[in-house]
């Protein structure tokens, strides 16, 4: 009796493992040559982006940083310091650049990572159908809870990059003026002139007002009688500028000689002369009060008379 059992030979089994082998390396070559060119290709284009988008923001960095160096360096003819963003403050604002700097190598990444693994997903036939739905509900989900905290940060990368101002600057933010304390992403912390510190979201800040770049003005505005003779009292106020200007201890904080502007605006019995004085940044207010008490002080000693007192009114009943 035959035994209907196949029963396959050494040599038979060694043929069934050569064709095995033969046909998972044609399988393999029909991918390489198709698909995997394609995955190849998909991180090749994924490296290629990363390292233009690394060099892009670099260079960025650096021209923000080479920028804010410019800054410090600024004089007016003088040979004097226009920039209050030396020492600390400087280095404080390239550290700040080359943090958001190293953020945005990190999220630029993390994205072309993201898209190259999705690709890469596609091609080898994974399904991303169920994965994209999950992430685009979960992303709309975000967005509504978390746009005004992603405008925050927006707004502060830009704000640090274009270098609008650093600590121990005094802005006008439009809520509140002071001196900024602290520079976050999302947040301004400021101090202001009553000791009050304002926290201002970075994202609510429409205009910004820097009193610390560049140089200040000193406005001085002097009432004299108007029966005073105007080119005896301006001649008085020129000798005081001029006066003021060679002083070793103010010198250096003016730009230029105070310039005197002439009679400003008439009303009723007073004749106002004004001055201006620009100065350092930071310096207006200092140069302003003492600017305002040597003419004080020269009218006294010219018998310049001031405006007249209003009269007194009476009191009235208790």
């Amino acid at each position: 009796m035959t035994d209907a059992t196949t029963v396959l030979s050494l040599p038979d089994l060694a043929a069934l493992d050569t064709q095995v082998v033969v046909g998972v390396v044609e399988a393999a070559q029909a991918w390489l040559l198709t698909d995997g060119l394609r995955v190849l290709a998909t991180i090749l284009i994924a490296l290629v982006a990363r390292w233009a988008l690394h060099r892009l923001i670099g260079r960025t960095v650096a021209t923000m940083t080479s920028r804010s160096s410019e800054r410090t360096r600024e004089t007016d003819a003088r040979g004097n310091v226009l920039a209050t963003t030396i020492g600390l403050a400087g280095e404080r604002h390239r550290s700040r650049v080359q943090t958001v700097g190293s953020l945005l190598r990190s999220i630029s990444t993390f994205v072309i990572g993201v898209v190259a693994a999705l690709t890469i997903m596609g091609l080898i036939g994974l399904p991303l159908g169920p994965l994209l739905a999950s992430a685009g509900v979960g992303g709309v989900a975000i967005g509504f809870g978390a746009q005004s905290l992603v405008k925050d940060f927006l707004s502060g990368i830009f704000m640090i990059f274009e270098d609008q101002y650093g600590v121990g600057d005094v802005v006008d933010t439009g809520e509140a003026i002071g001196t900024v304390e602290e520079v976050t992403l999302r947040i301004t912390r400021l101090r202001d002139f009553d000791g009050v510190v304002w926290y201002v979201r970075n994202g609510e800040i429409i205009r910004i007002g820097n009193r610390s770049q560049g140089y200040g003005a000193a406005w001085v505005e002097m009432p004299v009688s108007y029966r005073e003779d105007i080119s005896r009292v301006l001649e008085v106020v020129r000798e005081v500028c001029g006066t003021f200007a060679v002083d070793p201890e103010w010198e250096p904080k003016l730009i230029e000689a105070p310039t005197v502007l002439g009679v400003d605006s008439i009303a009723g019995q007073t004749v106002t002369v004004k001055v201006l004085a620009k100065t350092l940044a930071g310096e207006n207010f200092a140069v302003q009060r003492e600017l305002r008490a040597r003419i004080k002080a020269a009218f006294d000693a010219n018998d310049i008379q001031g405006p007249p007192l209003p009269p007194f009114a009476p009191a009235g009943p208790r």
